[in-house]
């Protein structure tokens, strides 16, 4: 590599291993703590490259990207993060950085990310489409409730992978636009996104054509747990014979394949080979507290398509959260279209929405089965999956360890937003003392935000 790489991280440990690993590649490195001292060196026209953290002493990275951008066009910005959510990767494509990624990162794929970014020395950004800058109007990602923040960090995770994705979750929850975010954010971006449903899998020739189409991009399985035997066959032999260049593999199930498997209606084997890492998105009952921020994303987006800006009044609102919402976020987001056509006023009124709610689905049954089930049926269930995934062998030692850590991660993480990240009122509810809380809290890396409660 040739080049000057600035290196702007508040801990010391990360600016002498970039230091010293850039050092040895043959670059020239300038390494600060201080976003201050950064801009400056921006400003004289030093770098050829920045390297930045997010969270800084004195600011925050992100916001400086534009800064950047206005005072040296072309500066390419690889910004690394220890806040693993998938806001923080849409907040650095929208700011145009040239490359995102969370920490902990690999060494030597940073390495590579730095030495290509060098090389093209960054061409002025294209100004975007229209329906580039709606692209992340559209995602489901709107929430602040520990169910959805778990799974932003999850993605952030995953995203930049080669490990296939299984994504869960009930019908009108984003599934799909979850699978597509992965895609839009990742190292693939550039690439095709392909999406497979049962239709296409009946022509024998079917796969082999999405595949083509696919190339080194994302080939997304649509509700696999529908599929015939024949066409799961046919996937998990195109799977078997899949080279180095293939797409990324990512499915999506609102059926439950753990039942499918017990009764024999899908293959073990193409289980296994989708499902290395599963994301679950949460219904609409499982994070109530963002029934509000959603219902302000789409009003707003439907004004912005030209119709009227409405409110919602706050006995309508209490209603809206009082709903069951089977159909997720897509039945919500279709509801509040229909209110601000039919609405009298500016203020969405109670009785407007009882008459658009009236005329909905009641809770299906099938929904709420699962929300009468023992706690204790659960683990089961999911204790004998994680044995099966072993096959014959047992899993490694320090299993009852594991287990404890993944029931303890969600239940002080919702218990904290119950609490709106108070956390002595969280030790009272959880029964525990505050340090032992605490001390919790810091093992297993929980982000603590304290908000207004809403009522």
């Amino acid at each position: 590599m040739d080049g000057t790489v600035l290196v702007a991280d508040d801990d010391r440990t990360i600016r002498t291993v970039l230091t010293q690993a850039l050092t040895r590649a043959g670059c020239k490195v300038h390494a600060t703590s201080s976003l201050v001292t950064l801009m400056r060196w921006v400003d004289e026209g030093k770098g050829d490259l920045v390297i930045s953290d997010v969270v800084m002493p004195d600011g925050n990275g992100l916001e400086q990207l534009p800064k950047i951008a206005a005072a040296r066009p072309g500066l390419p910005v690889i910004v690394i993060s220890a806040q693993n959510t998938i806001m923080t990767a849409i907040q650095a494509a929208e700011a145009e950085a040239y490359d995102y990624l969370p920490k902990p990162f690999d060494l030597p794929d940073l390495m590579k990310r730095a030495a290509r970014a060098l090389e093209i020395k960054r061409r002025v950004p294209r100004p975007r489409s229209a329906s580039e800058q709606n692209k992340t109007s559209d995602l489901p990602l709107v929430g602040h409730t520990a169910a959805m923040q778990g799974l932003y960090r999850l993605v952030a995770r995953v995203m930049n992978t080669n490990m296939p994705v299984l994504i869960t979750g009930e019908s009108g929850t984003g599934k799909s636009l979850i699978a597509r975010a992965i895609h839009d954010f990742s190292d693939r971006r550039s690439q095709p996104f392909v999406v497979v449903s049962g239709v296409d899998l009946e022509d024998m020739d079917g796969l082999s054509a999405a595949l083509a189409r696919a190339k080194g991009g994302s080939l997304l399985f649509d509700e696999v747990g529908d599929l015939s035997d024949t066409a799961q066959g046919r996937i998990v032999r195109m799977l078997d014979a899949l080279g180095d260049t293939a797409p990324r593999i990512m499915a999506t199930s609102q059926t439950d394949l753990m039942d499918r498997l017990d009764s024999g209606t899908f293959r073990q084997d193409l289980f296994y080979r989708l499902g290395g890492v599963t994301l679950h998105v949460p219904s609409l009952r499982e994070r109530v507290d963002d029934i509000p921020l959603l219902a302000e994303h789409f009003l707003t987006r439907v004004a912005r398509e030209g119709a009227p800006l409405r409110r919602m009044s706050p006995p309508a609102l209490d209603l809206i959260r009082a709903y069951s919402w089977p159909g997720n976020v897509r039945q919500l987001e279709n509801a509040i279209r229909r209110l601000v056509f039919t609405a009298t006023g500016d203020d969405i009124s109670r009785a407007e929405v009882e008459g658009v709610l009236g005329n909905q689905p009641a809770m299906d049954p099938a929904n709420t089965r699962a929300e009468g089930d023992k706690l204790s049926a659960s683990v089961a269930k999911h204790l004998r999956r994680y044995f099966d995934l072993h096959g014959g062998e047992l899993p490694p030692p320090g299993l009852y360890t594991r287990i404890l850590r993944e029931v303890e991660g969600p239940l002080i993480e919702i218990a904290l937003d119950a609490t709106a990240g108070n956390q002595a009122k969280c030790a009272d509810l959880l029964g525990i003392n505050r340090n032992t809380l605490r001390k919790k809290i810091t093992e297993l890396d929980i982000r603590v935000t304290r908000r207004r409660k809403l009522m």
